[in-house]
């Protein structure tokens, strides 16, 4: 996987193209197409041009910036101009988007390459990427898995060298899952930071939009131009330093009441093994505690699936039999939350919010696994865990979803494999506005692990 970094580096010392490196993604993108099922849209024609377009001005002098030339997917779920944006669903028409997200016209200013639109769960309603108009998306170090979910494309995009960076959604979960079921980094801003207009809602009240890439770096350059960050005066950088902490200096949180009851076995295992490399390397590791979190699934359900069902009201009248019967069902449920019940779930997500931000007090992270399983076989409903069988989508979102709720920051960074090769997801959630730092911390966690 070629890094963002490594290409602007290579792009400006002469040694590569956009076009190059842009043709190469395409050329992986109709390779794997069949057996990966990545992408709902490929926008060659358009990629080329606008690849060809990064490389003049390049030639002329004028340099956009760290993702100058960069081949970006994004997932379909969010506007480009020109393009159809189908949320993976039969329900919606294919007219071309008026206009850009203003995400994706940050994106487009900065100098990004747009590859195409990923495959993804169905109206972002889904752990697996698998009920999905264009059909499932799989995993790429094993395509009988799932890929996770929602943004499942976006994450495999970026495993199976078809991009260097990809724009994902992020409601439970489906930054986080996908990049740790397929070993990718996978960014969830604080809430509000990055616009969600030109996206198609699933729940505007826990919505988040960020990036995914090969590397916690890769995810800071993205993120800088998300979040609409100006460019420097002066002749522009090709790179914007993240600076790591010193190790020493780090003070994290290991919440393991409810977060580590339920893990798969050699996922328990590989986290242990991060968290002894983190204290080998001297950062300092702390217990902490969520006391409401037996409470998180059921106060997400009921915000979550009122938001979803009042949006989808109209179409689930007119047209149910276009979506996915899981997420219609999903849906259909939404329509039975009480008007009480959802104030009383508003009323515990700011519970949860005060207890997250008290379990914070003093530390730069937090630290729990990302997926409690490795990424699960394709249609199974359930995974055996201490001999019970458990339903794979509470299981995807049982560690994500709590800070979708709270709106702090996320990330998800790759901490090793099980024995067959699957990867495994460290999660890391930082303080309310404090993503910049976050990425720091991450930064340096990812240096430990590689060490």
């Amino acid at each position: 996987m070629m890094t963002i970094e490594t290409f602007g580096q290579r792009l400006r010392s002469g040694e590569t193209t956009s076009a190059e490196i842009t043709a190469a993604c395409l050329s992986r993108i109709e390779l794997e197409s069949d057996r990966l099922n990545a992408f709902t849209l490929t926008a060659a024609d358009l990629a080329m041009a606008q690849a060809r377009a990064a490389d003049r001005e390049l030639v002329d002098g004028h340099d956009r910036g760290p993702l100058h030339g960069v081949p970006v997917s994004v997932k379909d779920l969010i506007d480009i101009q020109g393009m159809p944006t189908t949320a993976a669903s039969r329900v919606r028409d294919r007219r071309p988007a008026g206009r850009d997200a203003p995400a994706v016209a940050r994106l487009r200013e900065a100098g990004a390459v747009f590859v195409g639109k990923t495959n993804l769960h169905e109206f972002a309603y889904g752990t697996t990427s698998e009920d999905s108009a264009f059909g499932p998306v799989r995993n790429p170090h094993d395509p009988t898995r799932s890929a996770g979910g929602s943004s499942g494309g976006s994450a495999v995009s970026l495993a199976a060298d078809m991009a260097l960076a990809s724009l994902g959604t992020d409601t439970g979960g489906s930054i986080r899952i996908p990049a740790a079921a397929c070993g990718v980094v996978g960014l969830k801003p604080a809430y509000g930071e990055i616009p969600t207009s030109g996206v198609v809602p699933l729940s505007p009240t826990l919505d988040h939009l960020g990036p995914l890439a090969g590397t916690v770096t890769d995810v800071w350059l993205v993120y800088r131009a998300l979040a609409g960050s100006p460019l420097p005066p002066g002749p522009h950088r090709p790179a914007v330093a993240l600076p790591p902490l010193p190790a020493e200096s780090l003070r994290l949180g290991v919440v393991r009441p409810y977060f580590c009851d339920l893990l798969d076995g050699e996922v328990r295992n590989r986290f242990e093994q991060t968290l002894e490399a983190l204290r080998a390397a001297g950062a300092r590791v702390h217990e902490r505690g969520i006391p409401h979190a037996s409470s998180i699934s059921a106060i997400y359900l009921m915000i979550q699936l009122s938001d979803a069902a009042a949006y989808h009201a109209a179409t689930l009248q007119s047209v149910p039999e276009r979506y996915t019967a899981p997420v219609r069902l999903r849906l259909e449920m939404g329509r039975y939350v009480l008007a009480e019940d959802y104030v009383r779930a508003l009323a515990g997500r700011e519970v949860l919010r005060r207890e997250v931000h008290a379990a914070l007090a003093d530390l730069d992270a937090l630290l729990l696994p990302t997926l409690p399983i490795p990424a699960p076989p394709l249609g199974a409903p359930s995974i055996r865990l201490d001999g019970v069988d458990e339903p794979v989508r509470g299981l995807m979102l049982r560690l994500t979803q709590l800070f979708n709720l709270t709106g702090h920051p996320a990330i998800s960074l790759p901490c090793g494999r099980t024995s067959g090769g699957l990867p495994c997801g460290l999660q890391l959630v930082g303080g309310a506005g404090a993503t910049r730092h976050l990425l720091q911390v991450a930064r340096t966690c990812e240096a430990c692990l590689e060490g």
